[in-house]
């Protein structure tokens, strides 16, 4: 299941004229990057807009177009915040004051400059041995949430009667330990973002209090309660404590994973795994649903509003600068493919124009979640099973075993291994049709070593 901050936390602020004025005078001038002032989401660190410098003539306008117009803006959400001209796209890392960036395009369809990157295309990679597919490739498994301890906090529990518990956090990290090994035999180095029911940001909630109220109050909330009622308080969402809890689990972990990736592990790929839901009502009474089915997410489908948050805007737009897109579609086409033939689920569908279709597979969404965002190597992120399905809910009840028992009436495999398998599946098919295609100069073929140094990668 997957929750991400979308327009929950509201930046309000009272800017005095004089102060503005001050403030404007000051940045029109060569003022550095970081001392302009910047709209950000919660926990968000400033933009360092000067890394946006390694992308310069390395992309078409036609090429920033397409992936703009199609893929992370569509319906012109990027209007007001990012200007296309003939010979470079003019980007605000700022609104208040407005500070413009240049980000000068290529000639033509062979760059002047390599894309940086912290990741390789498959067809950068030499041939592989025979019957080892994903050799040489370097693909991270994120665990999606904790579990443990934690499950409860974070809303991914639920229990019928004495049965055994629905826990997310769990379910995903067995998904990832029966993956692995089956990577690892087809040549790959599997890389955990996290093997344990343990958090891997060092901050809980007892330490985000103070920003958990100054959130709050950006919501008009001067003065909340400090603790909740029980998870049914109508009022829950509006206490330090339930704001403190969201920000740990939802935000911090997500950031700090997010570190993991992009500076330590530096995959070519992450598979982020997850299981759907609907909502189950109350915990203690779950409701099962009539629904199952599937989806698979790129990154993609950023709001106007969203565009508004600095944060947000740069990190976009090294998603599209580094071409993640090129990547995440045919893979996630592949894994949507592998787990509906394993699964016989049917794709979900969203209404609420948080996503939007992308390439030509039906399973296939793009949406702007923080770990799909924030991770700058392509990602997959999978979302199958409804939990709280009744089929699926007995499933999980069955726990993990070897081949084959009757459920209902029919011949059912360990939710997990099925899983596990199809993904599998999924990674080979993409990684041997990639690698068996003709390898030709691709626009921006730079990889984990062509220069100039990713932007994204602290030296």
């Amino acid at each position: 299941m997957h929750w991400c901050p979308r327009g929950s936390f509201v930046e309000t602020c009272a800017v005095n004229f004089l102060r503005r004025l001050f403030l404007t005078v000051l940045l029109a001038g060569a003022l550095p990057f970081c001392a302009r002032a910047q709209r950000l989401s919660p926990l968000a660190e400033k933009p360092d807009w000067p890394r946006l410098e390694a992308f310069q003539e390395t992309i078409t306008r036609a090429d920033f177009e397409r992936l703009l117009d199609t893929v992370y803006a569509p319906g012109g959400a990027a209007k007001g915040v990012i200007a296309v001209e003939a010979e470079a796209a003019v980007i605000k890392t700022s609104l208040t004051p407005p500070v413009d960036f240049r980000l000068r395009f290529a000639k033509d369809a062979t760059p002047a400059q390599p894309v940086p990157r912290i990741w390789r295309l498959p067809a950068q990679l030499p041939a592989p041995p025979e019957g080892k597919p994903l050799a040489g490739l370097k693909i991270a498994l994120d665990a999606g949430h904790l579990g443990g301890a934690w499950a409860k906090m974070e809303e991914r529990f639920f229990q019928v009667g004495e049965s055994r518990p629905v826990i997310e956090g769990e379910m995903t990290l067995r998904v990832a330990k029966l993956l692995a090994p089956k990577l690892r035999e087809m040549g790959a180095e599997v890389l955990n973002v996290r093997d344990a029911l343990e958090p891997t940001t060092p901050l809980r909630p007892e330490t985000l209090r103070d920003t958990a109220r100054a959130e709050l109050a950006k919501q008009g909330n001067e003065a909340p309660r400090e603790k909740y009622d029980g998870t049914n308080d109508p009022l829950r969402a509006q206490t330090v404590q339930a704001q403190s809890e969201l920000l740990f689990y939802r935000i911090a972990e997500i950031r700090q994973r997010a570190v993991l990736v992009n500076t330590k592990l530096q995959p070519d790929l992450v598979i982020c795994l997850h299981f759907n839901a609907e909502g189950w009502g109350d915990p203690q009474r779950p409701e099962f649903v009539p629904r199952n089915h599937l989806h698979v997410l790129v990154n993609g489908s950023y709001s106007a509003g969203e565009l508004r948050f600095d944060d947000q805007r740069y990190e976009m737009l090294v998603k599209l600068l580094n071409r993640s897109y090129d990547e995440e579609l045919p893979a996630s086409e592949h894994l949507a493919t592998a787990l509906a033939a394993a699964t016989k689920l049917p794709p979900y569908e969203y209404t609420n124009g948080r996503a939007i279709r992308t390439g030509g597979n039906a399973y296939v969404w793009a949406r702007n979640l923080l770990a799909n965002r924030l991770y700058h190597a392509p990602v997959a992120f999978l979302e199958p099973y409804v939990m709280n399905s009744e089929p699926v809910w007995m499933r999980v009840q069955a726990g993990d075993y070897e081949g084959e028992i009757t459920l209902s009436g029919e011949p059912r495999r360990s939710i997990y291994r099925e899983y596990a398998d199809a993904v599998a599946e999924g990674l080979r098919a993409h990684y041997t049709r990639a690698r068996a295609e003709k390898k030709q100069a691709l626009p921006g073929a730079g990889g984990r070593d062509s220069p100039p140094a990713s932007p994204t990668t602290p030296r």
